[in-house]
């Protein structure tokens, strides 16, 4: 979508799918992105201020040379951003700082290296409805380390139903799994190829070929991450199997 140098001053666009938008060069004063998904936008010289940008994904967006003075950015995700000579003088930063740029800081490049230094520290949850809730004091997900993604340990619960499925089939399980893991990763802006390690635990090691057939659907062998792969006592709901994995992010 293109819409460079378009005049949006005040408009609400919460929880709006805008990603890979082009908004280089656009009015955005006041704008409020609040929740919406922002990923790969282009918001090069747009007008940001005060605009309203807390909890959004704005993972790879390019916001360089932007005006961010007094944007709100509470609980964002801006991993991978770019923010190359950006304004953002009194910014409301994604660990609910408030952004003051130090006077020696404002020459060319130091301002984005403190930039780059409140983003490693900045630790985001990940959420979708396409993968199953939570069921304990856990998260589906964390993106940390500027772009580490840590995603739980996903068994064989439909979203939709929010129950287990395929009780006796541990091959559907096992897709199952892999389509809550995909979901998760999407939301976080990763795909299976960003994973760099995976841990399989099965209820029964009998289990491992054909759990390992469906797995290999997603891992092509030459680019498979590193893998673990253990039989346990039970696991929750007394499904079959569970897999966890990490990803990096590219930026």
């Amino acid at each position: 979508m293109h819409l460079q140098k378009a005049k949006l001053r005040g408009v609400t666009l919460e929880k709006c799918n805008l990603s890979e938008v082009d908004l280089a060069e656009a009015d955005l004063v006041r704008v409020s992105f609040k929740e919406a998904n922002l990923n790969k936008a282009c918001f090069q010289r747009a007008n940001l201020e005060r605009a309203c940008l807390s909890d959004s994904n704005l993972m790879m967006a390019n916001l360089d040379s932007a005006n961010l003075k007094k944007a709100n950015l509470t609980g964002a995700n801006i991993y991978g951003a770019t923010f190359k000579d950006a304004d953002l003088t009194g910014a409301i930063m994604p660990d609910g700082e408030v952004y003051k740029p130090i006077a020696s800081q404002i020459e060319i490049g130091k301002q984005v290296a403190s930039l780059e230094k409140v983003i490693s520290m900045t630790r985001k949850v990940i959420r979708t409805d396409n993968a199953p809730a939570p069921v304990g004091p856990y998260n589906q997900a964390i993106a940390a380390s500027g772009q580490l993604l840590f995603v739980a340990g996903q068994i064989a619960i439909d979203p939709r139903l929010g129950d287990v499925v395929y009780t006796d089939d541990v091959k559907k399980q096992t897709e199952q799994v892999m389509a809550n893991l995909e979901a998760i990763l999407t939301a976080a802006g990763a795909t299976f190829e960003d994973v760099v390690k995976t841990t399989v635990f099965l209820a029964d090691m009998n289990d491992f070929a054909a759990v390992n057939a469906i797995y290999a659907k997603y891992f092509p062998e030459n680019t498979a991450p590193a893998r673990a792969c253990v039989e346990v006592s039970r696991l929750p709901k007394n499904v079959l199997v569970e897999i966890e994995c990490i990803a990096v992010i590219s930026g």
